[in-house]
């Protein structure tokens, strides 16, 4: 680590900044107009559209002991997402796993990280599944979180796309 910092360092004192060539064009400076940052409105707008008739496809892992465990398929098929009000939500999914299949309205939270909305559910009961505990960021067509259910829990990630009819 010692020996890249001290390669930089030179390179910055032997170029002073200059790069390798002074053939390299100069910058014109020029600033894009920054984008005007979304309302709440348009952004929880966003988050409803992205969700609504969507599967969430992806993998899942178990965490044991500190440990990762092999990586599983995963599939979660969202109906609807109505606001209940405040940060509260509320997603009515299609959950398939080993011999269950159920769709379940599920009570969320949505907090907001700038224009990233988290899911949040703390030990939410899910019908035929148990309790559950989950932060789920939704970032440009994709997930990734980490849950916890009872005494185990484990990551989660993938793509969201748009349900087939």
């Amino acid at each position: 680590m010692k020996a890249n910092l001290l390669v930089a360092t030179a390179f910055v004192l032997a170029f002073g900044g200059r790069g390798l060539s002074q053939d390299t064009p100069k910058s014109t400076n020029q600033v894009s107009p920054a984008k005007p940052k979304p309302t709440q409105e348009e952004l929880e707008a966003n988050f409803k559209a992205t969700l609504t008739k969507a599967t969430f496809k992806g993998r899942w892992c178990m965490i044991k002991d500190g440990q990762l465990g092999p990586e599983k398929e995963d599939k979660y098929s969202i109906n609807s997402v109505t606001k209940i009000g405040g940060e509260m939500w509320l997603i009515t999914a299609r959950i398939q796993y080993g011999k269950n299949d159920f769709v379940a309205p599920v009570p969320v939270v949505v907090k907001w990280a700038g224009d990233t909305p988290v899911i949040v559910l703390d030990k939410v009961g899910v019908a035929g599944s148990g309790e559950f505990s989950a932060r789920v960021l939704v970032y440009d067509k994709t997930y990734a979180g980490t849950w916890s259910g009872g005494d185990h829990g484990g990551l989660l990630n993938g793509v969201i796309v748009a349900s087939q009819p």
